[in-house]
């Protein structure tokens, strides 16, 4: 069986007092659809470090490093128009990362098609909002991560 790896960021600031996430809505998906930003690991690349990046690349912000939430483990079929039809099992690491700068929704013109909206929803809400099982699980443990602060 093929195997995958990716990471991904919970980016959270705090605004007007709330704790804020920042989402995407992944291109080709119906508006409401939220997701967190994620991509592959490239070769010798650290997963927190592709965490950073994907943060970057995918809204436009950057963050820094917190800690590592944990990783969501699955499989599926490459089953779309062209695909192999193979079985894939994939890993994808989660971390908290904190806000550092950037304005939410710059977004290079190189990631536009992966990326059709980047917004911040209240993360006591994106348990809720986030469209991915997995991708829930891990922001309520970023809430549960910073009520412990």
């Amino acid at each position: 069986m093929l195997r995958e790896f990716s990471a991904g960021g919970v980016v959270v600031r705090k605004l007007r007092g709330d704790w804020m996430l920042a989402a995407i809505r992944p291109g080709g998906r119906k508006p409401g659809t939220w997701a967190l930003p994620k991509g592959a690991v490239d070769a010798g690349e650290d997963p927190a470090a592709t965490a950073v990046r994907e943060v970057r690349e995918e809204t436009g912000v950057q963050a820094r490093l917190d800690r590592k939430l944990g990783d969501i483990r699955y499989v599926y079929r490459r089953s779309w128009p062209g695909g192999s039809g193979e079985q894939v099992f994939k890993v994808v690491s989660f971390y908290l990362l904190r806000y550092s700068r950037g304005r939410l929704g710059d977004i290079a013109p190189e990631f536009e098609h992966e990326v059709a909206e980047a917004r911040w929803l209240p993360l006591a809400d994106a348990p809720r909002l986030l469209a991915y099982k997995g991708e829930r699980e891990m922001a309520a443990k970023a809430v549960e991560a910073l009520t412990r602060l």
